[in-house]
Parts: C-alpha cells; sequence; structure tokens
C-alpha cells in the first residue's frame, strides 16, 4: 500500500469501532468530537507533509525490510544520520501544529523493542523479534498509526508491582493459553491512542523475578474486545464547544490523552514481544525512555518556534518591539530553544549501532536532553506571558467582541497599534494563552515536566551514565594523586 493521504488516514480512523468515554459518556463518534477532533489533525499534518515533496526527505525514508517508501514515524533507525533525522522532522511537525502530533511514542517503542527483543531472542530462544519485525512490517505497508503505552498507575509507588495491594495497578498477565495470554491493567497519560490503529504495550520499570507476570509487552489493535479509553481533562478543554476559533487559541491542532483500561484482553502469539523474562524489562524501559528523551529535543523546539514567534508578534501588536529589554528577552527565549535543539542533535550524532543493527541514541546525552527539557520551556513560557501582557488571561470573549453593543468597548479599549485589528492582537494573546496556560500547555509546558519520564528519572539515568569514577580518576591524575 501507497503512503496515505491525510484524508485516508482519517476515513481509516473513522472505521475503528473504539470504546472510548469522556465526561461519562460513550463517545460514538470520535473522528467529528469537537473536543477530540484538533488531536486527530495533528496527527493527519504527519500524513499530509508526507506527501509534500519539499519535506520528502525528511518525513519520508525507504525501509531497509520492503524496499518501498514509508513515513519516518513508522521507521527503525539505521545510521546517526536517521537519528538526526527523527529530531528535524520533529521540530517540523512542532512547527506545523504548534501541539503535540503523537506518533513519537510508538516509534520510540518500535526501535526499542527491536533492539531489545534481539537480544531476548539470542539468549533465551524466543520468537520476539521475528513477532516484532512482522508486526512492523505490517504497519509500515498499511501506513498505520502505532501508539506506544508504558506508564501503569503504579499504586504505592514504595512497592514492587507483585506487591501492591490491588495486583492490576501495574499491567500483567493474568492467564496464559496455548494461542496466547490474557492481560489484565491501565496505561495511563496515553496521548493520542485514540487517533491509533494499534498500541505496543510495554512494561513501565525494571523488574525483579517475583515481577514475572508484569514483565509483557505486545502489540492490539484499538477495537480489541475488552480495551477501551476514558479521555482526560484539559484545561480549558470545553471552549471547543463554544464555537469560537479566537477563543481556543490553536483552534485547528491540539492533543489529547487516555486512562486506558484492558479488562482481561487477549493477546496472540505472533503479538507477543516480552512475557516474563523479568532482566529484560529494564533495558526495553531505559532504550525507550533514552529514545523518547531525545524526541523531546525535537517537538518541543518546534512548538517552542512558534511560542517564540507568537511572543515577538504580541510585542509588536502592543508597540514594544523596539524596547531592549522585550528584545533580550525574545534572545533568550530563542537561546533556551536552541539549546534544547543542540541537545536532540548531540545524543542523536553521538549514537551507535545495537547487536541487532539499528541505532540508538547516546543514552546519557538523552536524558540530558530531557533534564533541560523539564526546565527551559516553563522559562520561555514565562517570558512569553512577560513579553503579552496580563490582557492575555483577562480579555473577554469573542462572543462580546462581535456583540451589537459591547463589540464596539472591546474593540475600543483593547486596542493596540493603530495598524492592527483588535481582533487579531485577542487572536496572538489566545494562541500565547493556549500555549502556555490552555490545552496545549499539556503538549508544551506540563508534558516537558512529565512526559518520557520525571525529572528525577533523569537524574538518576545522569548518576548511573555519567561515569563519575573516571571523571575522578582524571582529577587525580593531574593532581598527581597516587593511591
Amino acid at each position: 500500500m501507497a503512503l496515505m493521504t491525510g484524508e485516508e488516514y482519517i476515513e481509516s480512523i473513522r472505521k475503528i469501532n473504539m470504546e472510548i468515554y469522556m465526561f461519562g459518556e460513550k463517545v460514538e463518534n470520535p473522528v467529528d468530537n469537537p473536543i477530540l477532533r484538533p488531536s486527530l489533525n495533528s496527527v493527519r499534518m504527519t500524513y499530509d507533509l508526507a506527501q509534500d515533496p519539499e519535506h520528502q526527505d525528511l518525513m519520508t525514508v525507504i525501509s531497509p525490510f520492503t524496499g518501498n517508501r514509508i513515513n519516518r514515524f513508522m521507521h527503525i533507525h539505521q545510521s546517526t544520520e536517521d537519528l538526526k533525522n527523527k529530531v528535524k522532522m520533529q521540530r517540523l511537525c512542532g512547527q506545523k501544529t504548534a501541539a503535540c502530533f503523537q506518533r513519537c511514542v510508538g516509534m520510540d517503542a518500535f526501535n526499542a523493542e527491536y533492539s531489545t527483543t534481539y537480544e531476548i531472542d539470542k539468549k533465551y530462544g524466543t520468537n520476539y523479534h521475528d513477532n516484532l519485525k512482522k508486526f512492523m512490517i505490517y504497519c509500515q505497508e498499511n501506513d498505520l498509526t502505532v501508539d506506544g503505552a508504558m506508564t501503569d498507575p503504579k499504586g504505592d509507588r514504595s512497592k514492587a508491582p507483585h506487591a501492591q495491594e490491588d495486583p492490576d495497578l501495574y499491567l500483567r498477565v493474568v492467564e496464559r493459553r496455548p494461542d496466547g495470554i490474557v492481560v489484565r491493567g491501565a496505561k495511563a497519560h496515553q496521548t493520542g491512542i485514540c487517533n491509533s490503529h494499534e498500541v505496543i504495550v510495554m512494561p513501565t520499570i525494571s523488574m525483579g523475578p517475583d515481577d514475572k507476570d508484569y514483565a509483557v509487552s505486545f502489540a492490539v489493535p484499538l477495537d480489541t474486545e475488552g480495551l477501551f479509553m476514558i479521555i482526560g481533562r484539559q484545561s480549558c478543554d470545553t471552549r471547543k464547544l463554544e464555537g469560537s476559533s479566537m477563543d481556543v487559541g490553536n483552534s485547528e491542532f491540539g492533543g489529547v490523552e487516555a486512562l486506558v483500561i484492558f479488562d482481561d484482553v487477549f493477546v496472540p502469539n505472533d503479538r507477543i514481544f516480552l512475557n516474563g523474562e523479568t532482566e529484560y524489562a529494564g533495558m526495553l524501559v531505559e532504550r525507550f525512555a533514552g529514545f523518547h528523551r531525545q524526541s523531546y529535543g525535537g517537538c518541543k523546539v518546534g512548538v517552542g518556534d512558534v511560542l517564540i514567534g507568537a511572543a515577538a508578534v504580541a510585542a509588536e501588536y502592543n508597540g514594544a518591539q523596539k524596547a531592549s529589554h522585550i528584545k533580550d528577552k525574545l534572545i533568550e527565549m530563542m537561546h533556551l530553544n536552541e539549546t534544547l535543539y543542540c541537545c536532540g542533535i548531540a545524543c542523536s550524532s553521538e549514537g551507535h549501532a545495537t547487536e541487532s543493527g539499528s541505532y540508538i541514541i547516546d543514552l546519557l546525552l538523552a536524558n540530558v536532553c530531557k533534564q533541560n527539557v523539564t526546565r527551559f520551556p516553563y522559562e520561555i513560557a514565562r517570558l512569553a506571558e512577560d513579553i503579552a501582557g496580563g490582557l492575555m488571561v483577562t480579555a473577554p470573549s469573542e462572543k462580546d467582541l462581535r456583540d451589537p453593543k459591547l463589540g464596539k468597548y472591546v474593540e475600543k479599549y483593547l486596542k493596540g497599534v493603530d495598524c492592527v485589528s483588535t481582533e487579531n492582537r485577542l487572536r496572538i494573546l489566545r494562541l500565547i494563552e493556549n500555549l502556555t496556560l490552555g490545552t496545549a500547555a499539556v503538549g508544551y509546558r506540563t508534558e516537558s515536566m512529565h512526559g518520557a519520564g520525571s525529572p528525577q528519572a533523569q537524574r538518576i539515568m545522569i548518576q548511573r551514565q555519567g561515569n563519575l569514577e573516571y571523571k575522578k580518576q582524571l582529577a587525580k591524575a593531574i593532581a598527581h594523586i597516587e593511591e
């Protein structure tokens, strides 16, 4: 099958009978739901860009497994150039949507699974790698969007999965059959899962021998019996029901998360990638986390580009663009944003081949990248809010602007420079509000903190991979210390 167009993608999702709930009710038509549709449009952009000749080399690649052209989001990295192009592609998608475009998790899951299953099979003689390759080729050939599901609810964080009072707080195998397994549990914070064709499920932490039932990885379609989604709330989400493109800020694009329930879901043997090999759970988690922390050096930078541009426009509309402190703040925003991009490119450039032949990033630098992402977007957002001014959060609604009685007062008293309409001034302020405080803040500011692991998760990996003993020996050698 050829690469799908954006419209073909939309229609392919429409055909999937997903079980989705929001505000206590089942969503009968998620594709056209005004709260969910912007997130679907963000994924659609990854298909539209792949059809654009200008972006073909960045958005698509020839699959080494089939020889056909595929979307890069379905590619297994074959070189450091692939790793760098991934980051560049993510920045482009962030620039075009100013939102989370949701396909990074599946791409990162495939790449983590590819090298890990190879090493499991090498040790145990299992068929996980073959299973993964067959599933991957199926997804490549049908141009599918695949979500990655890692985060368990976790319950009491001081206890291992098997020690939880409720054993389902980590997803687990509850039955093993000759033809497959039955799993029960949940995965939280699943961005874009309602816009995906398939989902790859992975463990969320390293595990010991007693956690055998929890060391499981597999893939299932989104219409699998027993799988359903509960959509999460976002700040200002119901603004999308009001019919005002201005008040939403970013009316076309967005992201949406869900709590995904696996209520005794059957998984056939050929869709299983890990089943009880507890010592490899940590490897899979570590590699996936590394790939996904690399991703944030691209996607958050692209959205940052939009926010910086919006702040600069707001300064012009306020008549403050020539003020030295405004110029300095914009410089600082660009400096921070490009530093994040440098981290994404650096960990890609320092990547290396795994035993499977696929390429992985430098894990230490990937964790440094994400550690910076937990900080810099917050400062970028703060500076954008500073430049925008208080009207960003006190402006009346579009209905007030259009009202026969009130509109002339809104128009008169909220105008900035003479050459810019009040409407356009309010539109750029609403975009900044959306990116820093509203629904897109989940895909920019808040997700920068918790997506791909909390800040402490990166600090643990930096401590583990930072080779402090080697650095101590360097210092002792320079100081001529002999012990």
